[in-house]
């Protein structure tokens, strides 16, 4: 319309700003992608135990070679494919790669292991005889391309109000070319010209189009994609280098809305490093907790109880006592497997040389249902014996005899029965973890086909296993609890233990409620109703009843739950939670599998950070909805109402993509990459049906766009730019950009 070089000036600058945003944006999602890669360096950061060159040792699995023996347990992924050498009541979930629920048993006449399944119950030796993309869920691999991340909910509710605040602007844009061509229209209709139009005229209706387009563009508000982008992608960076592992991008935000944090104990809560400190053997307590006293323990047992209880730690155990190259020994094995095998050895007992004297026919390990291991010996001097440890009210139910101080064996009478009780109580009321130890001798025709027996056991002792709270967890508990989110503790320890640890963490206060799983799931749904708010305390749960709990908070209390968890039995609770946080270290692979968050460090106090994270998120992208609906709604005020009544728009569609180049680009950086402060803990979560944008934004955001609106309208009115000068094309863009910082300041 204005010819070379003037009428370029439009075209021009459209293209800068486009190809600035197309490369600023570009740039951002570059370095989003290098920082995905990253996590998912970090995510996959999977160790296994092998044996090798004679020596077992903790390896990556990208290190793994054929040849190799994996010793597999319970929660373990197969990292390779392999052949089963020996184990015991081996069960493998194949779902990952059949579909198959149902587990399979792997044994000597089904030897395959294949990469990517499970290990659901029991343990194994495993040859690796395939690695990499070479194994079936490799070449499964090799045919699949990794989905993209799923949108959060929040940016759901964002893209729904940029939808709804486009159509906005699409009506007022009809409205608009509407007004302006109305009275060209209605000169060629009464000029009788409908059909004939000349060149101006033409370009006069393309004006009012453009015009129109205008008030579109500035209607839409396109930087809220970015700028929830950018706030997740820097929160996700920095979560990371606090020590929290972001698998699914909508629990950052998710995390902040978060009204109730079901925690487990061991491990998270605890430093998950455990020592036998209490010992009642032949109906005598003793300290234990050093080598000294143990040492002093073990003179004054009879030389049989002494024999009889290494047998059964040493036989009846998951762990293992191995030697390095440097000749120094090393117990592997879970923390509770470890605090027994430390025990055993600092009583002067010899791993290997015990275990040679037996030969092990039959295990069935721990698992959370039974809570209790067993296995069958074959003596040497013929015979066979069966090893009962386990949760201590369980296995002392099933014995029917003791060992006195002397050594003697004698029948466990109500009198004996109720003290021993009384001290499993007494060590559970210091926060110990308590075992029973008990065996039986096995009658002649006992196949190894048949279950081992549930009845009449010898009780050997009972230890108390003190795993100490972390430094920092009752502030951090305070701390969430004055941020309006409830801690809640679901462990599968007796109820005494539970009731002292969470006493001690500030979790257990005077209103609340600590119940026991099989009670909890007797109870009927109206019961529940008034039951599940109290509950703050759940011990001796199982894998169901941390479900079912979780499943009630959310459906039926609306909460957003977050739960912690690190072994297998976790699975179903993490995946049924809002946010799933797994831990890192103490974690098996099919835990975090499940979860949304990993924390890297085990620690409660993590789970904190990661919560002030998500209010920061949601804080952030609120502010940036603020500022730019009071940018839009002031700019389609302007241009709308001055198309209307002068028949021109006062900003250019230029000046527009200016403003949104710089309230997207700029705005978002500046406003959502706000790292939390503590005050944001301060106040209440938003919870699952907080309004995003409250009663007082909404105040802001109309009266800065008023305000706005009638210094805009006045000053175009006036044939004035925002310093008070004659308008003129030289200075649209500064009078534009002007005009956006004063807005971004007030904001």
């Amino acid at each position: 319309m204005e010819g070379w070089p003037k009428g370029a000036h439009d075209g021009l600058g459209i293209v800068a700003s486009i190809l600035l945003v197309v490369f600023v944006t570009a740039a951002s999602d570059y370095r989003q992608s290098l920082q995905f890669k990253d996590l998912d360096k970090e995510k996959k950061k999977i160790q296994v135990q092998v044996t090798r060159n004679g020596f077992r040792q903790r390896l990556s699995i990208y290190d793994l070679l054929p040849g190799d023996v994996v010793h597999l347990a319970i929660g373990d992924q197969v990292p390779a494919d392999g052949l089963f050498i020996s184990g015991f009541s081996l069960l493998i979930n194949e779902s990952s790669l059949t579909g198959e629920s149902e587990p399979v048993a792997v044994n000597a006449d089904n030897p395959f292991l294949l990469s990517g399944t499970k290990v659901q119950d029991g343990s194994c030796k495993m040859l690796v005889t395939t690695v990499g993309m070479r194994t079936q869920w490799g070449k499964l691999m090799a045919t699949l391309s990794e989905g993209g991340d799923d949108e959060t909910p929040l940016q759901v509710k964002l893209n729904g109000v940029a939808t709804i605040i486009g159509q906005i602007g699409l009506f007022f844009a009809v409205i608009t070319f509407i007004v302006l061509s109305q009275g060209l229209f209605s000169k060629k209709y009464h000029e009788g010209l409908l059909l004939s139009w000349s060149g101006d005229e033409a370009l006069e209706l393309l004006e009012h189009f453009a015009i129109a387009v205008t008030i579109v563009v500035v209607a839409v508000p396109e930087g809220l994609p970015l700028a929830v982008t950018l706030s997740l992608a820097f929160a996700m960076k920095k979560m990371m280098n606090d020590k929290a592992l972001v698998r699914h991008l909508a629990a950052c935000e998710t995390m902040g809305s978060a009204t109730t944090i079901c925690s487990d104990k061991t491990g998270t809560l605890t430093t998950n490093h455990m020592a036998v400190v209490k010992a009642c053997i032949c109906g005598n307590i003793k300290e234990v907790n050093g080598p000294q006293n143990a040492s002093k323990l073990c003179s004054e047992l009879p030389e049989i109880v002494v024999k009889t209880l290494l047998e059964s730690i040493f036989n009846n155990t998951g762990g293992e006592v191995v030697f390095n190259q440097d000749g120094k020994y090393q117990i592997l094995g879970t923390p509770t497997e470890t605090a027994l095998l430390e025990f055993a050895l600092a009583l002067g007992g010899d791993f290997k040389s015990k275990r040679d004297e037996t030969k092990i026919v039959k295990v069935e390990p721990f698992n959370s249902t039974k809570k209790r291991m067993s296995v069958i010996l074959e003596l040497p001097g013929g015979g066979r014996r069966a090893h009962c440890k386990g949760a201590s009210e369980i296995v002392l139910a099933a014995c029917d005899k003791f060992i006195d101080d002397t050594g003697s064996v004698h029948p466990l009478d109500k009198t004996t029965a109720d003290k021993l009780n009384g001290i499993i109580d007494s060590f559970a009321g210091e926060a110990l973890r308590t075992l029973c130890l008990a065996y039986r001798e096995m009658e002649e025709g006992f196949s190894i086909l048949d279950h081992i027996p549930s009845q009449g056991y010898t009780c050997i002792g009972v230890v108390g296993i003190k795993d100490p709270v972390r430094p920092g967890v009752r502030e951090s508990v305070a701390t969430c609890q004055a941020a309006g989110i409830m801690v809640r503790m679901v462990t599968g320890d007796n109820i005494n233990t539970a009731k002292a640890i969470a006493r001690e963490c500030g979790i257990l206060t005077e209103e609340g409620i600590a119940i026991e799983g099989p009670e909890f799931r007797e109870k009927s749904l109206d019961e529940l109703l008034k039951l599940v708010p109290k509950i703050q305390v759940m011990a001796r749960s199982s894998p169901l009843d941390k479900h079912t709990l979780v499943k009630h908070l959310r459906t039926t209390f609306n909460d957003v739950v977050a739960v912690t968890g690190d072994g297998t039995n976790d699975a179903p609770a993490l995946h049924e939670a809002d946010i799933g946080l797994a831990m890192g270290i103490a974690g098996t692979e099919v835990a975090k599998e499940s979860a949304d968050i990993i924390i890297l460090d085990d620690n409660f106090s993590t789970i904190v950070t990661v919560a002030k994270w998500g209010r920061s998120v949601y804080i952030n992208i609120q502010k940036f909805v603020q500022f730019q609906l009071t940018v839009n709604v002031v700019a389609l005020l302007v241009n709308f109402s001055s198309a209307c009544f002068t028949g021109n728009a006062p900003l250019t569609a230029v000046q527009l993509l200016w403003v949104n180049m710089i309230m997207d680009t700029l705005g978002a950086l500046a406003l959502a990459t706000e790292p939390p402060n503590n005050d944001l803990m301060k106040r209440e979560p938003v919870g699952r049906t907080g309004k995003f944008i409250t009663n007082v934004m909404w105040r802001n955001i109309l009266g800065m766009s008023f305000y706005q609106f009638f210094v805009m309208w006045y000053l175009q009115t006036q044939g004035k730019n925002f310093f008070g000068l004659e308008r003129s094309d030289t200075d649209v863009a500064l009078n534009t950009i002007i005009f956006n910082s004063f807005v971004f300041c007030q904001v």
